[in-house]
């Protein structure tokens, strides 16, 4: 609870974000882990119904995507149980059945709702 890092990305566009128990629970400024996976299952979501659409010959003019992921506290811990899309498109004369199943197309194959399904592996090493 007390201890404080930053978060880095290769892109820089997190550079030096702080990150605590406070940022995560507390509303103090800074990010944490539920909303950095939030935000790339929606850029990821919309990406791929883009395409789905456009292949399907819709022709979106706006997509957003906004993904709201949910941390319950366990008797073990804390939890991530869910992320939730909500999801609109503007695509004028837009098929609601083609749209729809567009839709079911693009969660079930954009990469982040695959990784949310995922088996995790790991290799841990202590060094001294």
């Amino acid at each position: 609870m007390q201890g404080a890092g930053t978060l880095n990305t290769e892109s820089g566009v997190l550079n030096n974000s702080p990150y605590s128990f406070r940022t995560r629970f507390d509303n103090e400024p800074g990010t944490n882990p539920e909303e950095l996976v939030a935000a790339a299952h929606a850029g990821c979501f919309s990406m791929a119904l883009s395409l789905i659409l456009e292949q399907a010959g819709i022709k979106p003019e706006r997509i957003e995507t906004s993904a709201t992921v949910t941390l319950v506290r366990e008797s073990e811990g804390f939890t991530v149980t869910e992320s939730h899309l909500d999801v609109k498109v503007q695509a004028p004369g837009a098929d609601l059945a083609a749209f729809q199943q567009a839709t079911e197309i693009a969660e079930k194959n954009c990469p982040i709702s695959k990784l949310l399904r995922a088996s995790i592996t790991m290799n841990a090493t202590l060094v001294n």
